[in-house]
């Protein structure tokens, strides 16, 4: 397949009438819970291991096996997409999630935790968002036929709730415990995947059933290389996704606190948030020919985080700077969304999506593993400086790269 056969979109049976159609407001509330109970996971379970006595290694190991599970899994699950279809494999998943997390909520609120048993139970957990993840990707031409729009609320209420879940996710531990927030952490599965199972979806174009798992894994690999717009741009995130964002967020917040205190950290994540919020109804209005060249523009916004903990900011100008870095991480990834879901086929944009987020996972994982001895090694404040002096040469890469800038969108219905 050619890269020019590839500007043919797929998801030509897009579903009619306006974006608050019964199936888009199913997949709205199936998504906001999940994302608000995602957003409380790293608190809760930060607390309770803690409150166990299990230390800060068995928070990172806890936190650690979630995420093992979900990047050793990723590929396979983009297969098990389009194998089976995307709903199913998405209201497996939280089936599935809905029973782990409850059964961390009775561990806690029976005193009877082990370390063990929640380390493997978050590998669990892990593995079963590698099944659901592809699906977010998939799903989204089924049931909005302005794709941008949709990825631009979407992102809006990502953002919302990474501000919320952590705040509310404190509030509930310390006031009933971590058990009340795994609780309501498992509901929030349950609801989403009645909401999934309540999708009226047309035909999607799975695979055969009868092709090998290992001959669709490689075509899933021959698809996502084909189109150098898309590896150009991953390889190009694997760069960035370590030595920018996943370098810049636990040094940036060490910065923060040490100078300012947590709650100015706390300030400035709500402004990073709001920013998401500003950014994703700025895609929902802007639709430009080439979406990734102006992305790339806005991708440049989000050096500005790690500068700005660097020059010793006040409140102010840390909630401005973040604030900007949210509005341009937000616009990137609404258009970057919509690009890969109207250019990939539908049958095969689960596995192609799944490479996508594998790589981001491993070099955000990279970072974040060597953020520690590089800042020891550099100095913080230096080591923010290359950061931001990364990402903007990142940028002008998306830019100068031929496939990339010349990329032009989709026409889509509005």
């Amino acid at each position: 397949m050619t890269e020019t056969e590839t500007r043919t979109p797929v998801a030509a049976d897009r579903p009619a009438g306006g974006l608050w159609t019964a199936n888009f407001r199913y997949y709205f509330v199936a998504r906001t819970g999940s994302l608000l109970g995602d957003a409380m996971l790293p608190v809760a379970l930060s607390v309770g291991v803690l409150q166990a006595g299990y230390g800060v290694s068995g928070v990172g190991y806890a936190l650690g096996a979630w995420m093992a599970g979900l990047a050793l899994c990723m590929l396979f699950g983009g297969v098990l997409a389009d194998r089976f279809t995307p709903r199913r494999m998405m209201v497996l998943a939280d089936v599935v999630r809905l029973g782990i997390q409850a059964g961390i909520a009775v561990m806690f609120f029976t005193d009877r935790s082990s370390l063990w048993a929640i380390v493997a139970l978050q590998f669990v957990s892990g593995v079963a968002t590698a099944l659901f993840q592809p699906g977010v990707a998939s799903i989204v031409p089924q049931v909005a036929r302005d794709v941008q729009r949709a990825n631009g609320v979407l992102r809006m209420v990502e953002s919302v709730a990474g501000v919320l879940g952590p705040a509310l996710a404190g509030v509930l531990v310390s006031l009933a415990g971590p058990g009340t927030v795994f609780a309501i952490y498992a509901l929030t599965y349950g609801i989403s995947g009645l909401c999934l199972w309540a999708l009226r979806l047309g035909p999607t174009g799975t695979q055969d059933r009868g092709e090998s798992f290992r001959r669709q894994l490689r075509q899933g690999w021959h698809e996502f290389r084909s189109r150098s717009w898309l590896w150009g741009v991953i390889c190009i995130y694997l760069l960035y996704g370590c030595f920018v964002a996943g370098v810049s967020l636990p040094v940036g917040a060490n910065l923060v606190t040490a100078s300012l205190g947590s709650a100015a950290l706390g300030i400035g994540m709500a402004a990073l948030g709001a920013g998401g919020v500003i950014g994703g109804a700025v895609a929902i209005r802007l639709r430009p020919a080439r979406p990734l060249a102006v992305g790339a523009l806005a991708w440049a916004l989000f050096a500005l985080y790690p500068i700005v903990p660097a020059l010793r900011p006040d409140v102010v100008v840390l909630s401005l700077g973040w604030g900007l870095a949210g509005i341009g991480l937000a616009f990137w990834a609404v258009v970057w969304a919509t690009t890969v879901q109207t250019q990939i086929p539908a049958e095969l944009l689960n596995r192609v999506y799944a490479y996508d987020v594998t790589g981001s996972l491993l070099s955000m994982a990279l970072g974040r593993s060597i953020a520690g001895p590089l800042a020891a090694a550099t100095g913080e404040r230096p080591l923010m400086v290359a950061a931001t002096v990364i990402g903007l040469a990142c940028s002008v890469l998306l830019l100068a790269v031929a496939p990339i800038r010349r990329l032009r969108a989709v026409k889509q219905d509005g």
